[in-house]
């Protein structure tokens, strides 16, 4: 579908009584998965926008925000990750990011949804660079069946690279997918959520981080960061260690890196620490 004028495609947030929209001169593209459907339109500052069930996913223009966050503050936390797995991520940019850190020797991604990949190859292909990487396996599943049937004590860090809590995405939000990713992880491993806007959402974020302590994990910690794109423009996600708390960083690593990156830095990573009042009240951290 193409528009002779640029038009306006907005996504209104129900929960927060807003709304967030972009400037658009038509569809691309459009397809209706087993799932879900999944949307492509051309923006006129934005790039593209991926849209699944009315919920805008991503855009070429912010969309480094929340890979970055999502990736490098978890393997910086972790000692030596060496093995990951991405739950959800199907537009690649988590796992491409993941793939920077040279340790990591084996990442799988599992997104039950191929056609969410397959639209991010055709419309976002430089989110996708990393697919052919020997390190990298895509798989298209049920993530929490999948986390279900890994070996124990196998996996360094999981990363949780999923939708709302709602539809396919819904049983990763509770205790007993927390418990599947408990008995995965060695001792010391960590799991990172997306866990939503602090502005909107803290009821969720504190029944996340409970059924996270409830599933056995020792230490909760939530980083806030900024994500146009989303519901409030500010978005976060949680992290959660097996065995040991989460105190502090590998700093020098991060100050270090040989790799370049848009927003994630070692001052990032400090500063997302860093708790606002409202947060460090709901939470007690």
């Amino acid at each position: 579908m193409s528009t002779t004028e640029p038009t306006w495609y907005y996504e209104n947030f129900e929960h927060s009584g807003s709304a967030i929209g972009f400037r658009v001169t038509g569809k691309l593209d459009e397809v209706q998965s087993e799932f879900q459907k999944i949307e492509i339109w051309d923006t006129t500052d934005w790039g593209k926008l991926m849209v699944i069930d009315g919920a805008i996913m991503l855009t070429t223009r912010d969309n480094f925000l929340y890979h970055e966050m999502m990736a490098h503050p978890v393997l910086f936390t972790h000692s030596n990750p060496k093995r990951v797995v991405i739950i959800g991520g199907g537009d690649c940019g988590t796992l491409r990011e993941v793939l920077k850190h040279k340790e990591v020797e084996h990442a799988v991604q599992v997104d039950i949804d191929e056609q969410v990949t397959r639209m991010a190859e055709k419309y976002f292909p430089e989110l996708c660079e990393s697919n052919h990487d020997p390190r990298a396996e895509l798989l298209f599943d049920d993530g929490i069946a999948y986390m279900k049937n890994v070996a124990e004590g196998t996996v360094d860090v999981i990363i949780v690279d999923s939708t709302d809590p709602v539809g396919p995405a819904e049983g990763l939000f509770n205790e007993a997918f927390y418990v599947s990713c408990i008995r995965a992880l060695r001792n010391g491993g960590i799991l990172v959520q997306q866990s939503e806007s602090p502005l909107v959402h803290i009821g969720l974020m504190k029944a996340m981080r409970h059924h996270m302590t409830a599933a056995g994990f020792a230490d909760t910690r939530t980083l806030p960061f900024p994500q146009p794109c989303y519901p409030t423009g500010w978005w976060s996600c949680t992290l959660a260690r097996k065995g040991s708390e989460l105190a502090g960083f590998r700093e020098r690593g991060a100050q270090s890196k040989s790799f370049a990156t848009r927003y994630y830095n070692v001052d990032v990573h400090r500063a997302a620490l860093v708790q606002p009042e409202f947060m460090r009240e709901a939470f007690g951290d």
